[in-house]
């Protein structure tokens, strides 16, 4: 597949471009926010994509990240508590998950789960794919949907983790697997979409995916300029077209 899940550090050279750590959950819809804000404002962004986790990590021993956009505002919180953040951050879009299953799966796109109970119980699931619990947020909230669905203990045995997001939607989609837990916004990229079903999960059967950016220390103007830029009806209406709910 021909989407990426991550990015190196930039080179000495482009050291002067802002650098976003962002959610792989975002990759598609950044992408074109992105682009329109380097088309209104002429600045250069570096979009950096992975897990919320290990981006809070990386910034805890100096990663040279100007913006930190988390699917999970704890991790935030935390860093302002650390005093790595300029402030609390502010709150940018909630989150979704659902069910995609590839193309010749043996399963159906269900947001209940009950074909995948079913598939459990009759021995027809080989594989099935979510993003890590340990660091990645769709990860734990894919976990909590699978214990609300009573299915948990039953699954482990089956799981593939991906890295982040965007790694178990490419395991989830490829084949690999017979499908996998992911971001709605990723499956609303129509190069994902081409490639299996999809069903939301119930919103309910899991802790909100409360999503939240902040400014980190030393970060130039122009990182402020694209923080603001988020917030601008141009942008959330790029992030509603790819499955995000807008804070009220």
């Amino acid at each position: 597949m021909g989407w990426a899940v991550g990015a190196a550090l930039a080179p000495a050279w482009a050291q002067s471009q802002v650098t976003v750590a962002a959610a792989s959950d975002l990759q598609f819809a950044l992408e074109e926010a992105a682009a329109l804000f380097e088309r209104q404002t002429g600045h250069r962004l570096r979009l950096v994509f992975g897990s919320s986790g290990n981006f809070f990590a990386q910034i805890l021993q100096g990663a040279p990240f100007h913006l930190f956009m988390s699917a999970d505002e704890q991790f935030v919180f935390r860093l302002a508590d650390a005093g790595r953040a300029v402030d609390r951050g502010r709150l940018y879009a909630y989150g979704r998950i659902g069910i995609i299953v590839p193309k010749g799966s043996p399963l159906k796109a269900d947001g209940e789960l009950r074909d995948l109970a079913a598939a459990l119980r009759q021995g027809r699931l080989r594989k099935f794919a979510i993003a890590s619990p340990e660091h990645a947020p769709y990860g734990m909230r894919a976990r909590e949907a699978l214990q609300h669905a009573g299915l948990w203990e039953a699954i482990q045995p089956r799981l593939v983790y991906g890295e982040n997001i965007s790694q178990a939607a490419q395991f989830a989609t490829s084949g690999a697997t017979d499908g996998g837990i992911i971001a709605y916004s990723l499956a609303r990229a129509p190069q994902v979409a081409a490639l299996g079903d999809f069903a939301l999960i119930p919103e309910s059967w899991h802790q909100p995916l409360a999503q939240r950016m902040v400014l980190l220390r030393d970060a130039p103007p122009a990182a402020r300029a694209f923080y603001d830029f988020l917030t601008t009806p141009a942008a959330q209406s790029i992030m509603v077209r790819y499955g995000f709910a807008m804070p009220r």
